[in-house]
């Protein structure tokens, strides 16, 4: 029995996985067009048709552009939280179909088990995502101001872990096109992890069990993808953490899809393309 996880966009202008498992096939958020992620999954293989469901971790429209037309035009049930429910019901004037946790309460999905938890970001009630299968565990943190201890708690039980690591504190200082106060928002508590401390975060987490980790949510103008792995990777060597491969995800081409079995540490090329 295998899991299988796709990366199918991850980055500031969309965000969408793809999780499938015996019984089970599921989207995590929607962040692309309904059109751009139907090419993506038919690129694996795959149909939005056959979808369980779609899990979202918060409002913003980098996590829910597809959903007016995926999720409305097939009937695709929307699992999140009260406060973003009703914030997505203001973008989209379509009948959508709303499955709702509480924060902090865990609840099955097929053969998934879903641990939900309250993430610091400035949304209206943000949420991270460890997801248990019969395979491993992985985890979600797409969009984190700073890591709490409960985040930390949550996320520790990760075989694979989605990790942000939107920018490079330099590049952002030095970026020309936003204004003071839009840096300042990245910056605070409830804005974008950096690189640095997405790195701090990972030598935090790192057990001998977590074996992947995908570097997510990357800027396309200020951070690089070779940055990014690079600064990670050095912070884990560090810790002489050298089990855990680190990949830099794209907003534009998915990762290859990386599949779980129950003993073997799962490995999976790079993706195929670099944020741009």
């Amino acid at each position: 029995m295998s899991t299988r996880l796709t990366i199918l966009a991850s980055g500031s202008s969309g965000n969408c996985a793809y999780l499938e498992t015996e019984d089970t096939r599921l989207l995590i958020d929607s962040g692309l067009s309904a059109r751009q992620i139907r090419q993506r999954l038919l690129g694996i293989g795959r149909t939005p048709e056959n979808l369980s469901g779609i899990l979202i971790t918060h409002e913003h429209t980098d996590h829910t552009q597809g959903l007016g037309v995926l999720a409305g035009k097939l009937k695709i049930p929307i699992y999140c939280n009260r406060l973003t429910k009703e914030a997505i019901q203001t973008q989209f004037q379509v009948p959508l179909e709303f499955r709702l946790f509480n924060t902090g309460a865990s609840f099955e999905l097929g053969d998934l088990s879903i641990d939900t938890f309250s993430v610091p970001h400035d949304a209206y009630d943000p949420v991270g995502f460890l997801l248990r299968t019969h395979s491993g565990n992985i985890g979600f943190l797409t969009d984190l101001g700073h890591a709490t201890r409960l985040v930390v708690e949550r996320v520790r039980q990760s075989n694979i872990l989605v990790l942000e690591a939107n920018h490079d504190v330099k590049m952002l200082q030095d970026d020309t096109k936003r204004p003071w106060a839009t840096k300042q928002r990245i910056l605070s508590r409830h804005g974008h992890l950096s690189n640095d401390a997405a790195a701090q975060l990972a030598t935090e987490i790192m057990t001998a069990e977590l074996h992947h980790l995908y570097l997510g949510h990357l800027s396309g103008d200020c951070n690089r993808p070779a940055l990014a792995q690079s600064v990670v990777s050095a912070a884990l060597q560090r810790i002489g953490a050298s089990h855990a491969t680190v990949e830099a995800t794209s907003p534009d081409v998915p990762c290859s899809t990386l599949t779980l079995d129950r003993t073997p540490a799962p490995h999976a090329p790079p993706c195929e393309a670099a944020v741009q």
